[in-house]
C-alpha cells in the first residue's frame, strides 16, 4: 500500500458514536494507512537512532464503553510495547495529526530522563520555534516551543520528573484542513524531518 495522505473522512472517524463503530472505522480507514507510514518511518528513524525499531499501532483494547478521542501509531525500541520507553508517534484528533517524541507516564526510569533533560536543558535550544510542547498525551493542548521563557520549560521537565502521572511530549501539530495532509510523499518527510529534528533529544533519554 502506498500512502497517499489523509482525507476529511479519516477525521470524521471521531464523529461516529459508539466504541464498536468507531472501532471499526478506525481499522477500516486509519490502520493500514498508520501501517504504512509507520513501515517507512521506523526504517528512517532506525538509521537515525542507532538502533533497530518497532512499529506499535494503538488498538485501544482497555476501552469497553467510551469510543476513542485520537488514536495513534508508536515506534520503538522494543518489539513487546512502547509505552515504558521513550517513543515517536504519529496520530490524529478530529482537528490535527500530531507528530511526537513522546515520554508518557508509564515510562520507566522517569526521574532519572526527566533529570537527564534537565541537564541538558539547552538542547531545547535547536528546535525550531514552531515545535510543541503536551503536558498529558490524552488533551489536544499544547504550547508553541517559541513562546516557552526557559523558565517554563524547566518547569515542564520539573514536573514530568516528579509527579507521577506527569508527562512530556514534544513535535508538531498539523491542522486536518493542511494541504500537506493530502499528500503522502510530503507528510511522510515533513514527519521524517521532524523526528530527525528531535534526534538529540532521543539521544539523551534513549538506554
Amino acid at each position: 500500500m502506498v500512502f497517499s495522505g489523509f482525507s476529511t473522512k479519516d477525521f470524521d472517524v471521531f464523529t461516529i458514536d459508539g466504541l464498536d463503530e468507531r472501532m471499526e472505522a478506525l481499522r477500516e480507514r486509519i490502520q493500514p494507512k498508520f501501517q504504512t507510514i509507520g513501515e517507512v518511518l521506523a526504517d528512517d528513524i532506525a538509521v537515525m537512532a542507532g538502533d533497530e525499531m518497532f512499529l506499535h499501532i494503538a488498538k485501544h483494547a482497555r476501552r469497553s464503553k467510551n469510543p476513542p478521542k485520537d488514536t495513534w501509531l508508536a515506534i520503538c525500541d522494543d518489539k513487546r510495547g512502547y509505552k515504558k520507553h521513550p517513543h515517536f508517534q504519529v496520530g490524529l484528533f478530529d482537528d490535527h495529526v500530531f507528530i511526537w517524541l513522546a515520554y508518557i507516564n508509564e515510562l520507566a526510569d522517569k526521574p532519572a530522563i526527566g533529570q537527564t533533560l534537565l541537564n541538558h536543558i539547552d538542547t531545547f535550544q535547536s528546535i525550531p520555534d514552531d515545535y510543541v510542547i503536551s503536558l498529558d498525551h490524552t488533551k489536544k493542548d499544547a504550547f508553541q516551543l517559541g513562546d516557552t521563557e526557559e523558565a517554563t520549560l524547566k518547569q515542564s521537565l520539573e514536573r514530568f520528573r516528579d509527579v507521577k502521572k506527569g508527562e512530556f511530549l514534544i513535535g508538531r501539530h498539523i491542522k486536518a484542513d493542511d494541504p500537506l495532509l493530502k499528500d503522502g510523499n510530503a507528510f511522510l518527510q515533513f514527519a521524517k524531518e521532524t523526528f530527525e529534528t528531535l534526534m538529540p533529544i532521543y539521544h539523551l533519554s534513549a538506554k
